[in-house]
């Protein structure tokens, strides 16, 4: 049986998943919910025999084997909580949680109600990346020492929820650098992190309490590995963004880099001295790679996956950023129930 799928959320990135789960046959759509009539209206274009349901507590009550949550981020954790207590696997758009506790009551009610748990780390799926993990994983790089992260894009969210910090749990740290710290956890192994020290500016300023920040550089220790990591919105960086993930071991180096300011081309490189070896070149289909997987992985077994305790271990890395920042660190301003 194909696995039943309820669809929480409908807007761009909702739409474009939902198409990609689809298209790969892994799943059908049973149900549809948002509140926006277009959003609605679009969604339903995509997937004809789905059902519009007044609520997701409607959407719940149908029993179905999972469901794809890509709503604001104040109401990830709770939605996919919902959903597991309902005994539907789930799929949730990034960040799964504002903060690590979140995180943490998240990944327990998918390891009681025994059911699958995916969040779009989507980079992950990239083939440039892909390569690099091999690369890396080999051995072939030596031991790695140094990882540098940028994600710098020049343009700003257009939804008024990323900006405050009660609804978004932050700024371009928490919804570019999620991804740039995913992915040097991901091909390290996640290994332990400590000494996170992290700068945090708002319109070139220090960051005031309250705030999101839209620049942020950070620096800590991954294992062994010496990670820096710098993300921001609105940066004058002369194109539409600047992306990068580069390991650098003792035996060689490697980079994932976006081409020509594009959120979707990628490239990734071997470096041995002043060499450079391509390995990868665009065009890739990657975006709805990580919603496949769990599509696919949903119809082999829909139950726990205890990879879904590193979406703890991202959490607290992100927290760790947030309290390294004086202002960040203010009791008064930390989010309720982190």
């Amino acid at each position: 049986m194909i696995p039943r799928v309820g669809f929480l959320g409908t807007g761009w990135i909702g739409r474009h998943r939902m198409q990609a789960m689809l298209a790969s046959g892994a799943v059908q759509a049973a149900a549809i919910f948002d509140p926006s009539p277009d959003c609605l209206a679009e969604a339903q274009a995509i997937a004809a025999d789905a059902v519009a349901v007044p609520s997701y507590e409607a959407m719940l009550a149908m029993g179905l084997d999972g469901i794809v949550i890509a709503t604001p981020s104040a109401q990830h954790a709770a939605q996919s909580i919902q959903a597991l207590q309902a005994g539907a696997a789930v799929f949730c758009q990034k960040p799964l949680s504002r903060t690590a506790g979140e995180a943490r009551k998240v990944v327990a009610a998918a390891r009681k109600a025994d059911r699958l748990l995916g969040v779009d780390l989507s980079y992950r799926h990239t083939r440039a990346m892909k390569t690099i993990l091999e690369l890396v994983r080999s051995g072939s790089l030596g031991t790695v020492f140094a990882v540098d992260l940028t994600f710098h894009n020049a343009y700003g969210p257009d939804k008024p929820w990323f900006y405050d910090r009660s609804q978004s749990g932050g700024g371009c740290v928490i919804d570019l650098g999620v991804h740039l710290v995913d992915l040097a956890l991901w091909t390290l192994g996640f290994p332990a992190v400590s000494g996170v020290q992290a700068t945090l500016l708002g319109g070139g300023a220090p960051l005031q309490p309250g705030a999101v920040e839209d620049y942020a550089t950070a620096h800590f220790s991954a294992g062994g590995a010496d990670v820096r990591l710098a993300c921001s919105w609105r940066l004058n960086a002369g194109q539409d963004a600047v992306i990068e993930a580069a390991f650098y071991g003792t035996e060689g180096g490697t980079a994932l880099r976006n081409v020509g300011g594009s959120f979707f081309d990628f490239t990734a490189d071997h470096f041995r001295g002043t060499s450079t070896t391509r390995l990868v070149d665009p065009p890739d289909d990657w975006g709805g790679g990580a919603a496949i997987a769990w599509a696919r992985q949903l119809g082999a077994s829909p139950i726990f996956d205890p990879r879904a305790e590193e979406l703890v271990c991202l959490a607290e890395v992100l927290d760790d950023i947030y309290a390294a920042a004086p202002a960040i660190a203010d009791p008064a301003v930390r989010l309720v129930g982190s």
